[in-house]
């Protein structure tokens, strides 16, 4: 991994926040300011500073962030701190401000660089708190990001357009002393979400053109930012560093329409709401997804037809995995869901034109978790690439606690759990020996066999095959066209339905 810090623009987004109950004054907030870009590698200058009544009026305020040879300038322009004489200070800032990015070259790719219009009329910002944990609280009506410039050319006069607006924008967003480090507390909510991009291919004269709108955002973070001067992530995890952030939201709606020499081609979807979760400290890393409400609908000229559209009730993904090594066994966690994925009539046309398979909704849910035992630290890229394709630890346990797999009128599920001795290395030809069973039962499993035969998907041989294989591993259970199997693994021999296979 390479090394790593806090994005460019977490000083800036300090800004934006709100928390605490003991006063400040303007040169206070101005100081924490200062004293926090500058703990996030930040540069500030200004062009004067004075006070004015109860205000401090700082112009010319830019901001800047250098790291391997990138830059990012935000030139915010004037910031007025006016004490509102109950120990809280109010902030205004300018309409808008530019952020301008450098890049350098890289390889074959030319230097790249971008300015970036941010509009934010109206913004209302209140600070509180002690001088040492200054809490920022935020409503902006109108929060724009607007592509201005791109590679010193006028991004409009090129015919291209990148553009997101978020519609009443809320939050709060605190960075405060925490022992050795700073702890970190923000939120935010804002009523919608819009993206707006078009723009020309160069290379092959395609123009694009995407829309997009989310409505009910929502997200929180916190995390204590210790051990940030590390090069090494999992130097900084073993210093404290955490942080765990949730987003959710609501409706989703998008098209992106291309042209090219083929000819149009459209994408549109749609979606009920969704999470995302992600959480990192020194015990586990996190990922966890959901959605709901999901369509898609896609035409143009490499599709062979009208258009191909499909939906699905209810989709999730989780990976929960342990990051650092120990000597006893951490968690791990894997699962996914998608629940009722319909496929349009056409798609279904072309699968099945002779209507021979059920074309109920189809579902695919697999959940697991178990122990492991990790060697070395996966967050430290000295110690990952020094590996080479060795395995960086040892699994202890898995645990299915779910398994449905249901498509064409058949349906399969099973549950098992299972333990692994890591001093047998050879039963298992470099597997681990493992104990337990899985119980599996599938319904349907022979009349879609005779329907794949019926369509000339498959053979009759290798029908009989496939019967003859499951014969050797499932049992007749109790109901019609039911096969049942369970799978043993026990003092170093395996087992199905109870028969001696190894």
């Amino acid at each position: 991994m390479k090394h790593w810090s806090l994005a460019a623009s977490t000083a800036t987004l300090a800004l934006f926040a709100g928390y605490a109950q003991a006063d400040v004054t303007p040169d206070q907030v101005w100081q924490n300011w200062q004293d926090m870009s500058a703990a996030m590698g930040q540069t500030l200058s200004v062009g004067s500073s004075k006070t004015e009544g109860g205000a401090l009026v700082v112009t010319d305020l830019k901001a800047v962030t250098e790291k391997d040879g990138s830059k990012v300038e935000t030139a915010l322009g004037e910031v007025r701190l006016t004490d509102k004489g109950d120990g809280t200070v109010a902030i205004t800032m300018s309409d808008s401000y530019t952020v301008t990015m450098d890049f350098p070259a890289k390889g074959t790719d030319p230097a790249k660089n971008a300015e970036i219009l941010v509009s934010q009329p109206g913004m209302a910002i209140v600070a509180s708190g002690t001088p040492e944990a200054t809490d920022y609280a935020f409503t902006v009506p109108k929060l724009e990001l607007t592509l201005n410039k791109l590679d010193g050319e006028d991004a409009a006069a090129k015919g291209t357009k990148v553009q997101a607006t978020l519609a009443n924008l809320a939050g709060h967003y605190l960075i405060a002393p925490e022992g050795a480090g700073k702890k970190l507390d923000s939120q935010f909510a804002a009523d919608s979400l819009s993206i707006a991009v078009k723009g020309k291919d160069t290379e092959d004269g395609s123009d694009v053109d995407l829309t997009a709108s989310v409505s009910a955002l929502a997200g929180k973070a916190a995390g204590t930012l210790t051990g940030m001067e590390n090069k090494e992530l999992s130097d900084a995890l073993k210093a404290g560093f955490a942080v765990e952030s949730t987003l959710t939201y609501g409706a989703v709606a998008y098209t992106v329409n291309v042209v090219d020499a083929q000819g149009p081609s459209k994408i549109a979807g749609s979606s009920q709401g969704g999470s995302l979760q992600f959480a990192l400290d020194a015990a586990r890393l996190l990922l966890e997804t959901q959605g709901k409400g999901v369509q898609l609908a896609m035409s143009g000229p490499s599709i062979p037809l009208p258009e191909v559209s499909l939906s699905y009730a209810e989709s999730g993904f989780k990976l929960l995995m342990p990051v650092e090594k120990s000597d006893t066994p951490q968690d791990y966690g894997f699962a996914i869901k998608l629940v009722d994925l319909s496929l349009s009539n056409d798609i279904w046309g072309m699968i099945d034109p002779t209507a021979q398979l059920p074309h109920d909704p189809a579902t695919v849910i697999l959940d697991t978790k178990g122990t492991a035992t990790l060697t070395h630290d996966l967050m430290n890229q000295t110690e990952m690439a020094a590996l080479g394709d060795a395995p960086p630890g040892q699994l202890n346990s898995l645990d299915l606690t779910q398994l449905l797999a249901k498509v064409a009128g058949a349906e399969l599920t099973g549950a098992g759990a299972f333990t692994f001795d890591n001093t047998d290395m050879t039963t298992y030809q470099g597997v681990p020996a493992p104990t337990g069973k899985l119980d599996l039962k599938l319904v349907g499993g022979n009349a879609l066999l005779d329907k794949l035969v019926a369509m000339g998907l498959i053979s009759s041989d290798d029908a009989m095959g496939a019967r003859m294989m499951l014969s050797m591993f499932a049992k007749a259970g109790a109901g019609p066209d039911e096969l049942t199997s369970t799978l043993e693994f026990k003092d170093k021999h395996f087992y199905a339905n109870g028969q001696q296979l190894q």
